[in-house]
């Protein structure tokens, strides 16, 4: 999966619920992104993301935006 579009993915779906989805730091190899007000995820800086990498991502945003959201 492209960096970009799972960036998108979430942020579309952050919106759609009503929450925040930023960018809290960018250092190295990864970036931290904060999803409301609880959950916080580590993105890779890889233009491409290996896809069990990004389904664990996704899986991480189940407590804010619903289980199986993303599927």
């Amino acid at each position: 999966m492209k960096r970009a579009a799972l960036i998108k993915r979430v942020s579309g779906a952050a919106k759609a619920n009503g929450l925040t989805w930023t960018q809290v730091a960018s250092k190295g190899n990864h970036e931290k992104w904060r999803l409301g007000t609880s959950v916080q995820v580590s993105i890779p800086r890889h233009s491409e993301i290996n896809e069990i990498t990004a389904q664990a991502i996704l899986r991480s945003t189940e407590s804010e935006l619903g289980e199986g959201w993303w599927k």
